[in-house]
C-alpha cells in the first residue's frame, strides 16, 4: 500500500529539516506531511504515524456484531458442563497443606 504523495507546499530541504526540526515535528503531530529534498531532488517523505484507537464506539461494535452467529446460552452451558469441572474448592487448601474437602 503506497502512502499518498505529500503536499508540495510542505517541501523541505535537508538543511530545513536540520534547522527547523522542532517546527517540523510539531507539524507532523498536527498531521502535516513533508517531502524532503537534497540538492533539489526529492529523496523521501515525512508522514505522521497513524495512531491506533484504544476504544470502539457503541455504534461500531453493534455494526460489527450484526454478522455474528447467535449464541444459544443453554447449549453453551451444556458444552461448558461437559468440558469444565467447576466443583467448588478452596484455593487456600494447598497453601495450608489441606486436601480438598478436609476441614
Amino acid at each position: 500500500m503506497n502512502a499518498p504523495e505529500p503536499d508540495r507546499s510542505h517541501e523541505i530541504s535537508q538543511r530545513d529539516l536540520r534547522s527547523r526540526s522542532a517546527e517540523i515535528m510539531d507539524g507532523l503531530e498536527r498531521g502535516e506531511r513533508y517531502a524532503v529534498t537534497r540538492n533539489g531532488h526529492h529523496i523521501g517523505d515525512l508522514v505522521p504515524l497513524r495512531r491506533r484507537r484504544r476504544t470502539v464506539s457503541r455504534a461500531e461494535f453493534a455494526a460489527a456484531s450484526r454478522g455474528m452467529p447467535r449464541l444459544d446460552d443453554r447449549e453453551y452451558r451444556s458444552d461448558m458442563d461437559r468440558h469444565v469441572n467447576d466443583d467448588l474448592y478452596d484455593p487456600y487448601d494447598r497453601a495450608y497443606g489441606r486436601r480438598e474437602g478436609e476441614e
